[in-house]
């Protein structure tokens, strides 16, 4: 039985009802490192200063030329097992990506703007173990870039910090590795000779006991390995200075294959710990999944509860975005006045966007979560098991094809040249917008997509358009654009899970146990 219309979820909230009703509960307020769900794929993030040690790294654990590994400024790579060569561009604003040859002569595709990843696969066992991550310098990332890269680290499970022996780390990477060191994030650096080899042994040098490594005094014949050693220690003991929890953390000096492959066993073994690991967190069936679940004999006001809440939700989700939209605007004008210019815009904008996409998807999959929990405790008389939650959470999430406001949900917000936001629906066009993609999803609603379409690049990029008040003016319409196409879905995303859910608790009710 289908439940009976209910008041739209962007209608005023009625004060004179119960005082006892649920609220949306905590939400994330920012984008950080969570924890891999036991089906996400395992893989490695490589992440380090600017220069082309890093590159030299994962080519020399990869057996690849260097220029194998090239990306647009900006983009992500994606390195991936597979037994014929590939290399794909996967760009905002198109569902299919753009193929291009995997040799080192093939030169990618002209496109309007940086795809948000280059997807390379070759034919390399090491990563039948995991997939290779390798993401912009550090220094070019930003807070926004940060966030997506704790995002991505949390759901990859290790990450690999490349930095050179003349290089030193800044405040931004030792806050980054902070923020990593307290979770089960498997963090290993790995050193390079750098330009000019590695650091010569100081007079008077004996032994770095602090740091876990021994040399001996310079002069007395220490070798190009005790150099790289003391190199070592010189940058463990600094970042421990910073960072005492990564005191586990282990370190490589690397400079060629000889020297790489303790890397690439220590890597290895990791990944065969955390596949164990991961494979053991969901059992083959889950207390619940395949129960008969009776419905409570008294199941109360449950569909006037649903009701405020996915309301509360709703407005409390699109009121947190209006304001980390206005902050972005704010480091729009910073970025346009103090940094790069009219021709830095894009980029900031398009990284903003994408840590704000993983900010809205977050807190919408919470909201959704608490809100199923909230409404089943009280049909079925007790707080759903795991089993229980993910039948009815499956049960929504096929009744939303059913009602015409729940189509077409996975749909990508495109801010266009002309400051308004154009949308894109399919799962692939949000693909395209991933930076690294994810796992099948088991959350019922679509991940939030926003991004910026080549367009704008192609504007703001122009030689001589450095027109300041013109780019303030265009980022602000932009924004607003941005906060009333995402109020509106949001809107729209609560609705039908109130619809849905509704509609299967309706007839557990009715039937007198659960039918999902």
């Amino acid at each position: 039985m289908k439940q009976g219309p209910l008041p739209s979820v962007d209608s005023p909230d009625d004060m004179t009802g119960p005082t006892d009703l649920p609220s949306c509960g905590p939400l994330p307020t920012r984008v950080g490192v969570t924890g891999p769900a036991p089906e996400e794929p395992l893989g490695v993030v490589a992440v380090g200063p600017a220069g082309a040690e890093r590159r030299a790294v994962l080519a020399t654990l990869l057996k690849l030329d260097p220029v194998m590994l090239t990306v647009p400024a900006g983009s992500w790579l994606v390195v991936r097992n597979a037994k014929v060569p590939t290399r794909a561009a996967f760009v905002p604003g198109y569902r299919q990506p753009h193929s291009y040859g995997a040799d080192r002569d093939a030169a990618g595709p002209a496109l309007a703007r940086p795809p948000r990843r280059v997807e390379l696969s070759v034919p390399e066992p090491l990563l039948r173990h995991f997939t290779l991550i390798d993401v912009p310098d550090t220094a070019t990332l930003g807070a926004a870039g940060n966030r997506v890269l704790l995002e991505a680290v949390g759901r990859a499970g290790a990450l690999l910090f490349v930095i050179a022996a003349d290089q030193a780390f800044t405040a931004t990477e030792l806050n980054l590795l902070a923020e990593v060191a307290p979770t089960s994030v498997e963090v290993v650096f790995a050193v390079t000779p750098g330009a000019a080899g590695w650091a010569p042994l100081a007079d008077g040098a004996a032994t770095t006991e602090d740091a876990g490594v021994s040399v001996p005094p310079a002069g007395s014949g220490a070798t190009e390995a005790t150099a790289a050693a003391v190199t070592v220690a010189a940058h463990r003991a600094a970042l421990l200075a910073a960072v005492p929890a990564l005191a586990g953390s282990r370190w490589f000096p690397v400079d060629d294959a000889d020297s790489a492959a303790d890397l690439r066993r220590a890597l290895v073994g990791w990944s065969s710990r955390e596949g164990l690991q991961r494979a053991s967190v969901n059992p083959p069936v889950l207390p619940g999944q395949h129960d008969r679940i009776a419905v409570a004999a008294d199941p109360g006001d449950w569909s006037e509860r649903l009701d405020r809440q996915t309301r509360s939700c709703a407005q409390r989700i699109r009121q947190h975005l209006a304001l980390e939209l206005a902050n972005i605007h704010l480091r729009a004008v910073q970025e346009i006045v103090f940094g790069v210019g009219c021709a830095g815009l894009p980029d900031l904008l398009d990284r903003e966007m994408a840590a704000l996409s993983l900010l809205a998807t977050a807190q919408c999959d919470q909201a959704v979560r608490g809100i199923i929990t909230d409404a089943a405790s009280r049909v079925l008389g007790a707080s759903p098991t795991e089993g229980v939650h993910r039948r009815i959470a499956t049960a929504v999430q096929y009744g939303l094809v059913d009602d015409r406001p729940g189509q077409d949900l996975d749909k990508v917000l495109l801010i266009t040249s002309t400051a308004g936001v154009a949308g894109l629906t399919g799962p692939e066009a949000i693909d395209a917008l991933s930076s690294y993609p994810a796992a099948a999803r088991s959350e019922v609603l679509p991940p939030v997509a926003v991004a910026l379409s080549g367009g704008c690049w192609q504007q703001w990029r122009t030689p001589g358009n450095n027109d300041h008040s013109a780019a303030r003016a265009w980022s602000q319409r932009a924004v607003r654009e941005v906060e009333l196409g995402l109020s509106r879905e949001i809107s729209r995303r609560f609705e039908v899970i109130r619809l849905s859910l509704g509609a299967v608790l309706s007839d557990a009710v009715d039937h007198g146990i659960l039918l999902a």
